[in-house]
């Protein structure tokens, strides 16, 4: 299980003494601790990788920020956290392989232009899940209905 892991990994690199994927693992295990608490659930492997794709996204998006002020400090970390982050998530799809996946939603959801967006862009979150971020999805899916 990949609670288990991240565990296991967290005690492995306090021991190599690595402190930025310390302070990562410990900021995805809290943040696990926080939904399992807020809801009284226990997370399955399938939203613990939400909540790590979340937080992927998170540091992608302020990476273009430090990236605009030029804090090269910050961009390193940022970068080497969204790689640890990555280990963690599933391969993500190419766009040719999310290209197809999307061609064959838009053939089942009988869509045709770009009203039908909303409807595609629903089942193939459902479908890809966290293989591919929602940008690149939202794109491939309005290149596609255009």
């Amino acid at each position: 299980m990949l609670k288990e892991k991240l565990l296991e990994d967290l005690k492995e690199c306090m021991k190599n003494k690595n402190v930025v994927r310390k302070n990562v693992i410990q900021m995805v295990r809290a943040a696990i601790l926080q939904v399992e608490k807020d809801k009284h659930v226990t997370l399955e492997d399938e939203q613990i990788i939400e909540i790590i794709a979340k937080e992927s996204k998170k540091r992608k998006d302020s990476l273009a920020d430090y990236e605009k002020s030029g804090r090269e400090d910050l961009i390193s970390t940022i970068k080497e956290e969204i790689e640890i982050l990555s280990e963690y998530l599933p391969k993500q799809l190419s766009v040719d392989e999310l290209t197809t996946i999307i061609k064959q939603i838009i053939e089942e959801e009988n869509a045709t232009s770009m009203k039908d967006m909303g409807k595609v862009m629903k089942v193939a979150k459902e479908k890809i899940g966290a293989s591919s971020d929602g940008k690149t999805i939202n794109e491939v899916v309005k290149s596609l209905l255009s």
